[in-house]
């Protein structure tokens, strides 16, 4: 069987039954019908022949084989490390854990969360810090972040100081990611002290790119003296031995925590950190785990603060809701839960230990740093090239700066054989060395003090508290995920056994070409086929999420605008019925949102567009479209809305959160757009991992080629300037961001051809109208297209039945969970409703299974609505149900335990109870905890329990 087969879940007899419901004999009639015959590719989209799964596997191992994989001396933000293998087979290789979604219902993700606090305490003990996220996505990017920060916090200031020992990528991003906010950026040897006033902050590097060891404190009193704030960009690792930046008096820390047991992946995807003071907190980006209680009054953890806030702000939102990286967060935290403080303290010193052997043993050479931690800089005049090369001769890859300098950083996997090598290449023989770390800046503080950190150290603990983890979750192993605009579809195996290959993971990032041949081949046939299926004129990979993808489109619009002149254009367009991370990423990119309102048909009002236009005349810069758009139909005037937005000078942003609906049939290019951003993580298959990793590469027009992201690895003094006004800026920390997981997407579209694109399309557009048939008599549908259908989702409106019942669309999403579902989107593009997107990859019967939930669950919503029940005493309203709560002594309610936690018969033999009952989210934010709470706190006496009256909004589920 051909793998698109394998893929789509209906076979042909599924097929012909769905078709026949709905009155079709084909599903090219279906998808004929229901969308726009402008909206078709206008030319035939051609790839390679499909390949079977055996056939892809063998290329892969091709292009991995071309790789020369040199042992990794590198460093410059990337270390060689080792991944405990109970980890990297029980979480990364676990498709419990890898197809796991944002954990927006948080009772079914109790697991994952567990794990993302435990992140959470590991960088808030290491960095000193009271406060830290759950994951941004890369160094360079979270040092954007964190400028953004203070910028919001200190509004008078327009300066920032970047530390010339930062990396020289975390320089080159953060650079552009302040300049797109209108701050001035200065790039300074802070050795001298700061100069000047009007400073919003610095940020610091602790310790510096050279491997140089500074005491920051001076520095950091200097910036609070002017009323500005400090980050200092800090090694994880080396914090196990040098004091913690809270306690020498910053503001905010951030790093990256990619040794912590994380592959190299040619660049990504890792999950950087940030940590910040108690008064930051609620301006901080990204995802923030807290801790909170459940109905009964159990511990329960759930996302806090201002991850809601980015949904119900939009465009005031403090950073993009995609900015994260949950699996390799997950792998850091268990690669730190594994160790235990006393095993990375003993891991850091055995680095440093290497290190400082190496730094005595040089014979021709003079070490240009007296302190420092794992890496050093070494002056060879004129040699360095030539040492550099000697040691890729043998198997190994330095670091030169200039002519004269060879920096060798020191990582997890270090042998003594090796250190041996590298000492002979500059003369000399093995000897030991001293402590070179300043004992002004030992580490005095404890940290990783909670159990979780110093009870779990065999292989045998590990591999349990792994499982018992993941099976407080619900992931795609389990069940359908139907969430509309997220993709939930299956993630192919024979594309996810390749990323741990040595020849692919084990790659520096920063490695010359000629060492990277077969992963540079991958990549350009890669970008070569989203460009065919696009429309455009180039692609590139560097956004690693769909967030970034939408910052770096947005970016390129605007430098393209400052390079014909108009400097004046700042106005971002976003229809009410766009993807809800639009406004967000519009604001990161310095651009002012007017939103664009919706027609009765859920399509973009013409009208109030031409308004709109009219009204920002000359100052439109681009308007940003989600096609199909997140109300679920394809809209035939889209050609239309380019059109006007070109003929007012503004470029066309065509969101591509919503490929699963065009792929292998209509592309972006094609119909009006200039600039798109694919998200792999959906339609491409890159699994989503509980909240990344994603990819998120942008597609753009001849006129936009030259503003496509830029290389990040670049000198110092270009990054201290700004870039031409005709080029673009980088995005991430690598040229190819997240690389590490390409080769799923390249295998999905190798496997699949153009006609199986077509036919992925094709099913998940009958799948979702063969759900609206089923559905809409039980509930409304919001929106249909001319045709009465929809595209590859649709919405389920609740409204009414909440004037008539008080059940709610969170209700229903709650009481799924007892049904064995994930909810679909709740309350998003509209508020009261649920967005449903069943995917091509869900067969008959999980589709028959999910119509069979929704209609149980409307029968019991009738019961209330005919007065049988009271809403507060409903089954739907106290929903879900533990197994505890359910076979105690205690029972308070008046339907039965059955129908609580088995309303339908097919639950018997196959039953999900989640780990908590609903969740009190409002408590959890006015008693902000966000880190691991004590054992004890879990130990509620039966008889003490007490219901506790838990009230969800619409606006606190989101």
């Amino acid at each position: 069987m051909d793998f698109i087969s394998r893929h789509i879940g209906p076979d042909q007899a599924e097929e012909r039954e769905m078709l026949a419901a709905l009155g079709y004999d084909s599903v090219e009639a279906l998808v004929d019908t229901a969308m726009p015959p402008g909206i078709k590719a206008k030319k035939e989209i051609t790839l390679p022949p499909a390949m079977s799964e055996q056939q892809a596997q063998t290329r892969l191992r091709e292009l991995a084989d071309k790789n020369v994989v040199l042992k990794a001396f590198y460093g410059q933000g990337f270390s060689s490390t080792l991944t405990p293998p109970v980890i990297r087979r029980g979480v990364v290789e676990d498709a419990g854990w890898y197809t796991a979604y944002t954990p927006y219902q948080p009772e079914i993700s109790q697991g994952r969360l567990e794990a993302l606090l435990n992140f959470q305490t590991m960088v808030q003990d290491l960095t000193g810090l009271p406060v830290s996220n759950a994951s941004l996505l890369d160094e360079a990017s979270a040092a954007g972040e964190a400028i953004g920060l203070m910028s919001r916090a200190v509004k008078k200031g327009r300066r920032v100081l970047l530390d010339a020992r930062l990396h020289p990528q975390v320089i080159a991003v953060a650079s552009e990611r302040a300049r797109a906010i209108d701050l001035e950026v200065e790039v300074a040897d802070l050795s001298q002290g700061v100069v000047g006033e009007d400073l919003v902050g610095v940020v610091l590097a602790y310790p510096g790119t050279e491997g140089d060891i500074l005491d920051p404190r001076p520095i950091i009193e200097a910036i609070h003296e002017r009323g500005g704030l400090a980050a200092v960009d800090a090694d994880v690792l080396a914090l196990t031995l040098l004091e913690s930046p809270g306690e020498l008096g910053a503001d905010i820390a951030i790093g990256t925590t990619q040794r912590f047991g994380v592959p190299l992946f040619y660049g990504g995807p890792h999950a950087a950190y940030m940590a910040v003071t108690d008064k930051l907190k609620r301006q901080m980006p990204g995802r923030l785990v807290g801790v909170s209680v459940d109905a009964e009054g159990y511990p329960a953890y759930r996302l806090a603060l201002q991850t809601r806030e980015q949904h119900i702000r939009r465009e005031r939102a403090t950073s993009n809701i995609c900015t994260a990286q949950a699996l390799l967060a997950v792998t850091a935290s268990m690669y730190a839960v594994y160790h235990g403080p006393q095993g990375l303290t003993e891991i850091a010193q055995t680095i440093h230990e290497r290190a400082a052997s190496f730094a005595a043993s040089i014979s021709e050479g003079t070490v240009r740093h007296a302190h420092f931690f794992d890496t050093v800089a070494v002056d060879v005049p004129g040699r360095a090239a030539e040492i550099k090369q000697t040691l890729a001769d043998n198997g190994y890859l330095v670091r030169t700066i200039g002519a004269d300098t060879v920096v060798v950083s020191f990582g997890e996997d270090t042998e003594v054989d090796d250190l041996r090598v590298l000492v002979e290449a500059f003369g000399g023989t093995v000897t030991a060395g001293e402590n070179t770390l300043p004992e002004e800046l030992a580490r005095t503080t404890d940290f990783l003090t909670h159990e979780t950190f110093n009870a779990i150290h065999s292989e045998t603990q590990m591999m349990r508290y792994i499982r018992t983890l993941g099976d407080k979750d619900l992931a795609l192993d389990r069940t359908m995920i139907p969430l509309g605009s997220c993709t939930m579809k299956l993630n192919p195996t024979a594309g996810l056994e390749s990323i741990t290959w040595p020849g692919f993971a084990n790659v520096h990032p920063f490695t010359p070409d000629e060492y990277t041949e077969g992963w540079r081949e991958l990549i350009t046939e890669l970008s070569d086929w989203l460009v065919e299926l696009t429309g455009y004129a180039a692609v590139s990979v560097q956004p690693n999420s769909g967030a970034t993808g939408e910052l770096a489109g947005l970016l390129a619009i605007r430098r393209y605008h400052v390079a014909n002149g108009d400097t004046e254009r700042d106005i971002c367009l976003i229809p009410a019925s766009a993807h809800g991370t639009n406004a967000a990423s519009a604001t990161l990119a310095n651009l002012r949102v007017a939103v664009i309102k919706t027609a009765a048909d859920g399509s973009i009002d013409l009208e109030d567009l031409d308004a709109k236009l009219e009204q920002h005349a000359g100052r439109v810069a681009a308007i940003m479209l989600t096609y199909p758009s997140t109300h679920g139909v394809y809209e035939d005037t889209v050609q239309t809305v380019a059109d006007k937005v070109h003929a007012a000078g503004g470029q066309v942003y065509i969101d591509g959160a919503n490929m699963n609906a065009l792929t292998g049939i209509g592309r972006p290019g094609d119909f009006g757009g200039d600039v798109s951003h694919l998200n792999l993580h959906k339609t491409f298959t890159i699994p989503h991992g509980g909240g990344g990793p994603g990819v998120g590469p942008i597609g753009v027009a001849e006129h936009l080629v030259p503003f496509l992201p830029a290389d990040p690895q670049v000198s110092r003094e270009h990054a201290a300037t700004d870039v031409p006004e005709g080029a673009g800026v980088p995005i991430s920390s690598t040229t190819y961001g997240s690389a590490g997981v390409l080769p799923i997407s390249w295998a999905y579209i190798a496997m699949s051809g153009a006609e199986g694109l077509k036919k992925a399309t094709q099913n998940a557009v009958l799948a979702a109208n063969y759900l609206v048939h089923e559905l809409k008599d039980s509930y409304p549908i919001l929106y249909t297209g001319d045709s009465g259908l929809v595209g590859h989702e649709c919405i389920l409106d609740l409204n009414g039945i909440a004037t008539e019942s008080g059940v709610t669309a969170t209700d229903v999403a709650k009481r799924l969970v007892d049904y064995g579902f994930h909810a679909p989107t709740l309350a998003f593009p509209v508020a009261g409703t649920l967005m449903v997107e069943p995917t091509e990859s869900e067969d008959l019967a999980e589709l028959k299974r999910f119509i069979e939930a929704m209609r149980s669950i409307r029968a019991e919503i009738q019961e209330i609505a005919d007065g049988a029940i009271e809403y507060e005493k409903s089954v739907v309203h106290n929903s879900p149900y533990t197994a505890y709560s359910v076979t105690r002594s205690e029972w308070p309610y008046e339907f039965s335990r059955e129908q609580a936690a088995y309303p339908v018969p097919s639950l018997i033999h196959n039953k999900y109870f989640p780990p908590v009952r609903r969740i009190d989210e409002a408590y959890g934010d006015r008693n902000l905890q966000c880190a691991c709470p004590p054992p004890e706190a879990f130990d509620i006496e039966p008889d003490a329990v007490e219901e506790v009256d838990v009230v969800v909004t619409e606006e606190n589920s989101k």
